[in-house]
């Protein structure tokens, strides 16, 4: 014991090895706390890692609207007249959130139960604002994201946080069932570009634009509301409110998760050409609506507004979907856009020609470049398809009847047929297999005028 005690004496060399040990312990955990602090992201990343490794994805609550937190972003300018917008989609009954305006408007009692409630934004007149193109509102806009968070700051049940403008038309339905497919637990950015090539250039492809209206799981929203202050001070420069919520999220290290379903609308007129070629998913926004025509002839365009979505409560996810169905006996090819509008094009038309969007509208700009695949309507009108547009809907024990109407042509043909019947049952755009659907013609002459009747049958 004497000797060992002798051989464990003080060592120099070990000394002086233990010493270096320690201070290189000691300068890289000092190090790691100036890191975690001047990047103000990156604590935040590793708390998300460090929650997200024990998170349990398989939940057995499926997301309803119930999950779902709404931050609306208005102005006092044109809150009295777009309002009318949000009451068409709002369900006070089961929907939470607010609408956020620089003052308290006059609220009517029917404003105070069909309308979501008023929030006042804060003030932002210590941000600065350099953009010489843009708006100092889009501060203001940009932060409906943080204080819509911490307005459900005590609220466990939300799941996501859906934000958009008070021009901009949600589907309830369709919104739900879009984010359904994704695990509300991790970190999701959801939304879509604009169909305007140049502004999706500007922001890499990779901005969700906030008029189409974008949806951020709630940890994630959580941890953006409270670095989104640092953001706007350091982005100054940036135009808008999207592109900042954008910057601060790719910051993050999150990226976009593309939904064609939402749909900024960034073009002028006719839109009839973009809404005949809806992609195969559920159609979950429209905006600028006071930029383009009336969807519906005849009607203003809140009634048309109104017409749509009452027929989309009906079958939200066929709405707008594309069926073609060809009839050689009448040599015809039909693209149904089910709820909107029929095409009758003459003869046997390829389904890739007829599913490319038409330019019926103008360009948001002189740049006619768009962000998807377009295709300019013939000028020779006799050249053009027969469209007929909705005019209402039925209910039978085999499921509903859509009647479309046929819209006046500028040029005379020997095509009679006035109306068009579409039997259809309810959609499920979850099925795994998608099938042509059959197609059945019955024409009627009844000494006024021709009538086809289209069954299509989802078996």
């Amino acid at each position: 014991m004497k000797n060992f005690k002798e051989s464990s004496t003080s060592n120099p060399l070990s000394n002086f090895v233990n010493c270096i040990v320690f201070i290189s312990c000691l300068i890289f955990g000092i190090y790691i706390i100036l890191s975690l602090a001047l990047v103000p992201n990156a604590l935040l990343l590793w708390q998300y890692h460090s929650a997200n490794s024990v998170h349990n994805s398989s939940s057995t609550i499926i997301t309803s609207l119930e999950h779902i937190a709404f931050g609306i972003a208005a102005s006092d300018k044109s809150w009295s007249r777009r309002k009318e917008y949000v009451r068409l989609w709002w369900r006070p009954e089961v929907m939470k959130g607010c609408v956020f305006l620089e003052q308290m408007p006059p609220i009517s009692e029917n404003d105070r139960v069909s309308l979501p409630p008023i929030c006042i934004s804060a003030d932002t007149s210590r941000f600065k604002y350099t953009n010489k193109y843009g708006r100092r509102s889009a501060i203001r806009v940009a932060r409906v994201v943080s204080e819509t968070v911490a307005l459900m700051n005590n609220n466990s049940d939300v799941r996501w946080f859906v934000f958009g403008d008070d021009d901009t038309v949600f589907f309830p339905d369709n919104l739900v069932k879009t984010l359904q497919k994704y695990d509300h637990g991790l970190w999701y950015y959801i939304g879509t570009n604009s169909e305007y090539f140049e502004t999706n250039k500007g922001n890499s492809f990779e901005m969700a634009f906030g008029g189409a209206g974008f949806a951020i799981s709630s940890p994630l929203a959580k941890v953006l509301g409270k670095v989104l202050d640092s953001c706007l001070i350091r982005y100054h420069g940036v135009y808008g409110s999207d592109a900042r919520i954008h910057i601060c999220l790719a910051e993050l290290g999150v990226s976009l998760t593309h939904e064609p379903g939402f749909h900024q609308m960034d073009l002028v007129g006719n839109s009839f050409g973009l809404l005949t070629a809806h992609p195969t998913r559920p159609l979950v926004t429209l905006h600028h609506l006071d930029k383009v025509n009336p969807f519906f002839p005849n009607m203003t365009t809140l009634e048309a507004l109104s017409q749509l979505v009452k027929t989309a409560k009906v079958d939200p996810e066929r709405i707008l979907q594309i069926t073609v169905c060809c009839d050689q006996l009448s040599s015809s090819t039909f693209s149904v856009s089910w709820g909107y509008a029929i095409q009758q094009w003459k003869g046997n038309v390829l389904v890739p020609d007829i599913i490319r969007a038409r330019e019926t509208y103008r360009s948001w700009n002189r740049n006619k470049y768009y962000n998807f695949d377009t295709e300019r309507f013939d000028p020779n009108t006799c050249k053009r398809p027969d469209v007929f547009s909705f005019d209402g809907i039925s209910f039978s024990s085999d499921g509903t009847m859509s009647i479309y109407e046929k819209v006046d042509r500028i040029c005379p043909n020997d095509n009679k047929v006035v109306e068009i019947r579409v039997f259809s049952r309810k959609l499920n755009l979850d099925a795994k297999q998608v099938r042509t659907p059959t197609c059945k013609y019955h024409h009627h002459n009844d000494c006024r005028f021709w009538k086809i009747a289209v069954l299509i049958s989802d078996a």
